[in-house]
């Protein structure tokens, strides 16, 4: 796609023409019907999540959040509006510098990019918790965030997809989750000032669309609007954006082949391609399109194809090509191996969005994965903008904060940290899907009952986990478990008697019955330890795994001979998060990943 100055003059007449609305021609020829999900989620205050590990996560981030500087967050919309700017640069990727060079300066690179995210994660807080602190502290921003809104943020910022959508997102979660009345005005006027400044159609990265402009501005991710867009339009913000999202669908080089199912991830941006199948995933939800939908589930596929142990993906950022030894190569080369709180995010919602449709519980069971191995275990985001940006899978890797001041993984942590609740709990007429074991409490209305459903236990650092059902009367559901792939023998007691249903590994075991109050479930997950290789062409190459956790090997495990599979495979857990196989004349000391502190690790050893 190459844009000569004189098309770039017509596509910016054409996209001032979109804030009118697009033309009814294309309107008219979009499906009518938009598709039915199997499972819908619950809202945010319907689960309460009791997990220590979770909750610190996001107590941490709202706690970031609520004490940055107001006058700080609104500094650079104030600059790029040539308004007065007081109070201190926030710093980092935040700030805005007329002088930013992508070649040698890091503050400046983003200014404001994480704005609408963090004013999101803030809106699920508080629908979370009902924080009417943190409710004022949304409106509070939105309010002055309004009084800077003009087209010289877009022209002057090397990003304008990438913080519109995320402006969209922010204030649609504020209408939806903290009540703003306000919201959707401030979105239409944000609108009208993005539009002129975007393209006309979604772009591929790393193609220039802004002449005159240097490389760092080609780095946009326009592909990635239409799931916010569609989701405004659900949301009551009106046709134009239902219509501005079927624009921005990256049919040509990205759906369209993915549909067919032809593997074109090689060499794509790691995280925002993965982000835009979500955009796939909003076009068959809205649309009935089921041509996203395909390309949504053969990407996730070839995703899950070209994963590491942890569920991670996109050695420094970029997708691989198939039987390519760029997993292997990347062990020993990088440390940049998985960008951890941005990619978890994307991977969440494709995910969510997949299980939704389908019911198909491997989906549930890559959820699991990538939480437990990669974000859960993500260094606390810091005041000063210090953030966990990538997990290190190099065979010395150590967890350290991105050199970087509130990088984009500073605005997708919050929001990860927030969404662990509707991750665990889906629903549909008969019942509830139990996807994600932590503690946690899920309530709803049911024929007039109010239901419960509470969640306690160690795992996944212990083989079982226990549901107490709460009734304010006797009530008729389906709950239903989902048993992992690699569960083989797993059971379930319902009140102390052994359940006879059928429980399978990879579906989801559904128990229907009349409920009472204070009914328990107990469900036993055998996670027997097992070897996971790299890939097909690397067999010796192993990740040591228990049940959804990958251990990783510490104490200068690269160091040692290459141990034996049998040494490996006799591993003892000597503590909750603590594994110890003999390899060798010594014993070998394995953690999970929330486990790690400071401690050199690997994640795959090479067998003898």
């Amino acid at each position: 796609m190459r844009i000569t100055r004189r098309d770039f003059v017509s596509l910016s007449a054409s996209a001032a023409a979109l804030v009118a609305g697009l033309p009814r021609s294309l309107g008219a020829a979009l499906p009518r019907n938009a598709a039915a999900p199997t499972l819908a989620e619950f809202g945010y205050g319907d689960v309460s999540v009791t997990s220590a590990l979770h909750r610190a996560q996001l107590e941490n981030t709202h706690d970031v959040l609520m004490n940055l500087d107001e006058d700080s967050l609104l500094k650079p919309f104030r600059q790029m509006a040539g308004q007065p700017a007081p109070g201190a640069d926030l710093g980092g990727w935040y700030n805005y510098d007329p002088d930013y060079d992508w070649h040698k300066d890091d503050a400046g690179f983003a200014p404001g990019a994480t704005f609408g995210q963090w004013v999101s994660a803030l809106a699920r807080y508080h629908a979370i918790t009902g924080s009417q602190a943190t409710r004022d502290k949304v409106l509070r921003l939105n309010r002055l965030y309004g009084a800077t809104i003009g087209g010289g943020f877009y022209d002057k910022n090397r990003f304008p997809t990438y913080c519109y959508d995320k402006l969209v997102l922010g204030l649609i979660d504020s209408h939806t989750l903290a009540a703003d009345t306000d919201a959707f005005a401030l979105l239409e006027r944000t609108t009208r000032a993005a539009v002129p400044h975007l393209p006309v159609a979604a772009v591929d990265r790393e193609l220039p669309w802004r002449p005159g402009k240097d490389q760092s501005y080609r780095w946009d991710e326009s592909y990635t609007l239409p799931e916010n867009l569609f989701l405004a339009y659900q949301r009551g913000a009106g046709r134009r954006y239902r219509d501005l999202a079927v624009r921005y669908l990256d049919d040509a080089t990205w759906f369209d082949p993915l549909a067919r199912g032809e593997n074109v991830l090689a060499g794509k941006h790691a995280y925002s391609y993965v982000n835009s199948l979500s955009s796939a995933m909003q076009a068959y939800l809205t649309l009935g399109s089921s041509k996203h939908l395909r390309a949504a589930s053969n990407a996730f596929g070839m995703l899950a194809a070209q994963s590491y142990a942890t569920g991670g993906w996109g050695p420094d950022e970029k997708l691989v090509a198939p039987g390519a030894e760029t997993l292997d190569a990347s062990l020993t080369a990088t440390h940049n191996s998985f960008e951890t709180p941005c990619g978890a995010y994307a991977h969440f919602k494709l995910t969510r969005y997949l299980l939704r449709v389908t019911g198909d519980s491997r989906y549930g069971d890559s959820m699991e994965r990538v939480m437990y191995n990669t974000v859960l275990g993500a260094r606390p985001l810091s005041a000063d903008g210090r953030a966990f940006y990538y997990s290190d899978y190099n065979v010395s890797g150590r967890k350290v904060y991105s050199n970087h001041r509130f990088p984009c993984c500073s605005g997708t942590l919050p929001q990860v940290a927030a969404d662990y609740g509707i991750n665990a709990w889906l629903r549909d007429a008969r019942g509830v899907y139990v996807n994600l074991y932590l503690p946690s409490i899920v309530r709803w209305v049911r024929d007039g009952a109010r239901c419960s459903l509470e969640q306690s236990g160690d795992y996944p650092f212990a083989d079982t986990t226990s549901i107490r059902v709460g009734t304010s009367r006797p009530t008729q559901f389906v709950v239903r478990l989902r048993i992992p792939e690699w569960a083989a023998g797993a059971r379930i007691e319902v009140n102390g008697e052994r359940w006879s249903g059928a429980v399978e590994p990879g579906r989801f075991a559904a128990i229907r019955r009349a409920w009472h109050d204070g009914d328990r479930i107990d469900l036993e997950l055998p996670r027997r330890l097992r070897l996971e290789p790299l890939d097909s062409r690397h067999p010796q190459v192993m990740a040591l795994m228990s049940g959804p956790l990958v251990l990783f090997p510490i104490d200068g495990a690269g160091e040692r001979a290459p141990p034996q599979r049998a040494e490996l495979l006799l591993a003892r857990q000597v503590a909750p998060r603590r594994w110890e196989a003999q390899v060798g004349p010594a014993p070998l000391t394995f953690l999970p990943f929330v486990a790690i502190d400071e401690e050199p690790y690997s994640t795959y050893l090479t067998l003898g």
